[in-house]
């Protein structure tokens, strides 16, 4: 299995006007310091959580389908399936009709499930012989990513500007602040 970025977001859910406001920050000496912290912290967070931010566009290449008739998403939340795709042996591409399958997107894994119950199409292609490609996040704009989430993005930019040194290891280390982990909290995958 692998998953693979098509298309990145088109912008940061936080601006850097806004992230040099919660900084303080008044000149444009640091902007471009301030802007990687904004995109390491976003991509921070989305890994840590499964989660894409903005929506951005992925390909999910498996081997073979589950044998639950459901597959889970690695990403959370999906919007929508661009097409599912299962290669032959020979090397050739069907796409398969999206009618046949049930996204549901915001689950808790997202997943697509296969109407008739069976996932069609055994591929013929030994490796990443299936591909789902599909859009995840909260949606195009800033405003769509949850607040608590824009505000731990922001508290983990301020703790990563005040906190610039190397770490070594076995040397006491600048902890992520607590406060960001509670606000992500709500978003974190339970697992039983």
């Amino acid at each position: 299995m692998s998953l693979v970025m098509t298309s990145g977001p088109a912008l940061e859910p936080v601006s850097l006007a806004e992230a040099k406001a919660h900084l303080r920050v008044d000149g444009t000496a640091e902007d471009a310091l301030i802007q990687s912290l904004i995109v390491t912290s976003r991509l921070h967070i989305e890994a840590a959580l499964g989660l894409a931010l903005i929506t951005q566009s992925w390909s999910y290449f498996l081997d073979r389908w589950p044998k639950a008739g459901r597959l889970v998403l690695p990403l959370r939340p999906v919007a929508a399936i661009s097409h599912v795709r299962v290669w032959s042996e020979e090397g050739a591409a069907e796409t398969l009709a999206l009618s046949h399958f049930l996204l549901d997107g915001h689950g808790m894994p997202p997943r697509l499930v296969a109407l008739s119950g069976a996932l069609p199409l055994a591929p013929g292609r030994v490796a990443n012989g299936i591909e789902v490609a599909f859009s995840a996040g909260f949606g195009a704009a800033p405003t769509d990513v949850p607040a608590t989430i824009r505000h731990a993005l922001l508290l983990l930019v301020a703790h990563w500007y005040e906190h610039r040194e190397p770490v070594e290891i076995g040397v006491g280390v600048n902890a992520v602040p607590a406060m960001v982990a509670d606000l992500l909290a709500p978003y974190r995958r339970r697992r039983l």
